[in-house]
């Protein structure tokens, strides 16, 4: 019996899959994996960046620091974590063949990315609206663009995430459906994961 042998293959369509030396198989196409490293290369490089730029500029990032609402992040974090729990959850049961549910659980993790994006909208307007703009300091410059970037690539997740409720909903799911909803599935997480570093850099970091 062939170990890598598609889990669907008795009512979809064979498909080549991307596996490695070692054995076992890499979830997702071989592309987005590229984009995910080249995605987090660009981001440490915007982290080592800020770190740097904290240790010349301590006493002013610290006073900029205090002006973080940290419930704002904490409430963000709280939403990604939970789509990406979703994701998983969603992911699982569609390999087991339930569309119905499966699609539901990705449509909660669309909901849980519109909050993100209600919150941060929230966010930015009390910030702006206290004065704390990109060009007052360097902490909100660093604070505006990081972040910015960041939404965008989680509103790029969301349209991942539509296509993957509409994929999620067919009734026969074929093997390179489910490398589509795999490649989905980790962009989404890149999205946390990504969050998770600025919460600890811009809210926690003293």
């Amino acid at each position: 019996m062939d170990p890598f042998a598609d889990p669907f293959a008795s009512h979809t369509a064979r498909a080549p899959r991307w596996r490695p030396r070692g054995g076992g198989r890499v979830p997702g196409e071989i592309g987005i994996w590229v984009f995910i490293f080249g995605d987090m290369l660009v981001f440490g490089l915007f982290f080592g960046v800020f770190v740097y730029e904290r240790s010349r500029s301590v006493e002013l990032f610290e006073h900029a620091h205090e002006t973080m609402d940290l419930t704002f992040g904490a409430v963000n974090t709280l939403l990604l974590l939970t789509g990406s729990m979703f994701v998983v959850l969603g992911l699982n049961t569609l390999r087991g063949g339930a569309s119905r549910t499966g699609s539901r659980m990705i449509l909660v993790t669309l909901l849980c990315g519109a909050g993100f994006v209600l919150n941060k909208y929230l966010e930015y307007s009390d910030k702006i609206d206290a004065g704390h703009t990109p060009s007052v300091n360097s902490f909100y410059m660093y604070y505006f663009v990081f972040t910015g970037i960041h939404l965008l690539h989680l509103l790029i997740g969301m349209i991942g995430l539509v296509i993957m409720y509409r994929i999620a909903r067919k009734p026969v799911l074929e093997a390179r459906d489910i490398r589509n909803l795999e490649a989905g599935a980790c962009y989404w997480h890149l999205v946390d994961l990504l969050w998770i570093v600025l919460f600890a850099l811009l809210y926690l970091m003293r």
